[in-house]
């Protein structure tokens, strides 16, 4: 899989997607994942990407054509499943949709930044908008983050143990259950004696009836 990101602050992803399991996807050789500075593009002597709004709204816009630029670029080299613009007007974010990303193979993530970008862009550019709350940051960079790794945990191989992904909260519409490890009594807090039966049957009963609990009680809209 490539994923290739499209930023004007490239700098705000470089943590995110170094270290962890995007990390070391990426030096297994999983996934390929680009970040593009949008300045290459940019317009004049300074590297301009944003100019005002027409109408006299506040805040900066990104511009069309520097986004058009790098977009035909990154598509004269391959072909693309998806281009994703990062918006708080998108469709919200949940694990069907990185469970469905995960198979694919190149994909683009636009990242937003100031007030926005050029609408043109999501008229004639942009295949899909995907927000991750209703809420609004300062640009798409950590957003887009948030979504590289949804998508890169789920590729064979990210995971030690690749069954881990399968009892993540949400993919079966539930929460998860709670976990513990060692020690199995702290401070007179004890892990359920179930856990340490060693009984597969009795455990995954306990497992799926507390994430039923856990489910009804922090987000019972899950279960419609």
């Amino acid at each position: 899989m490539r994923i290739d990101i499209i930023s004007a602050v490239p700098e705000l992803l470089d943590s995110p997607l170094s270290g962890s399991i995007v990390g070391r996807a990426v030096k297994k050789g999983l996934v390929e994942i680009h970040v593009h500075n949008l300045r290459k593009y940019g317009i004049g002597p300074r590297r301009n990407v944003d100019d005002y709004s027409y109408g006299g709204d506040a805040g900066m816009v990104l511009m069309v054509e520097p986004v058009y630029r790098m977009i035909e670029e990154l598509k004269s080299e391959r072909e693309y499943d998806e281009v994703i613009y990062m918006s708080p007007d998108g469709e919200v974010l949940k694990q069907g949709i990185s469970n469905e990303l995960s198979l694919k193979e190149n994909l683009i993530i636009l990242c937003g930044h100031y007030k926005g970008i050029d609408h043109r862009i999501r008229e004639h550019l942009v295949t899909r908008e995907i927000s991750v709350g209703d809420y609004v940051v300062s640009g798409g960079e950590l957003p887009a983050a948030l979504l590289a790794d949804s998508i890169v945990r789920l590729i064979p191989g990210a995971l030690t143990d690749e069954t881990s992904a399968l009892s993540d909260s949400f993919q079966d519409s539930l929460l998860s259950p709670p976990v513990y490890t060692r020690p199995a009594e702290f401070r007179g807090w004890k892990v359920p004696d179930v856990l340490l039966s060693g009984d597969p049957k009795k455990i995954r009963a306990w497992q799926d009836e507390e994430a039923l609990k856990r489910t009804e009680m922090l987000r019972p809209e899950l279960l419609k």
